[in-house]
């Protein structure tokens, strides 16, 4: 039997850039500002009630709006999105109804959902843990929409990489 002893930096990193990382867009809000940012760490918690949990980077704007408001979307990307996620690899200020060029409607938590994404849901936070360079909330999706069929943009079908 192997047995493990000090934190091997290299296999650590190796290890954890396997785990898999949809590239969604996440709009939260604060009063009548919004923002969103790219999204790479999420995942389902629960199917009753549905739950998702979600990453934020903590010392950004984003992460602040999100802790004022308790809620946020998540706009599911396609495959051939990487230019879409890319845009918001640095957190997007709303300009009328766009970030940019990116067209976005508010849904029913008033969170800025992706036009032209797969789909999404919408989420009032229930809990979040604050520990190291990231925060990571639990949401209750309490809305969701279906905008067109595809598939998901993941970040190994990216020359980018993220974690470890």
């Amino acid at each position: 039997m192997r047995k493990c002893t000090l934190l091997d930096e290299k296999a650590k990193k190796t290890m954890l850039r396997k785990l898999p990382h949809p590239l969604n867009i996440c709009g939260v809000k604060e009063n009548e500002e919004v923002n969103g940012f790219t999204l790479s760490w999420v995942t389902q918690a629960s199917f009753k009630p549905p739950l998702i949990v979600i990453a934020s980077k903590a010392d950004t704007k984003s992460h602040a709006m999100l802790k004022t408001s308790q809620v946020f979307a998540v706009s599911f990307l396609e495959a051939g999105q990487k230019d879409l996620a890319e845009k918001f690899f640095q957190p997007q200020r709303r300009v009328g109804n766009k970030f940019g060029d990116v067209e976005f409607y508010l849904g029913e938590t008033g969170c800025p959902i992706i036009s032209a994404s797969l789909g999404y849901v919408e989420c009032k936070v229930t809990g979040s843990l604050e520990q190291g360079d990231h925060s990571v909330f639990l949401g209750e999706v309490i809305a969701a929409g279906i905008h067109r069929e595809g598939e998901s943009l993941l970040l190994k079908d990216t020359p980018w990489e993220y974690g470890g």
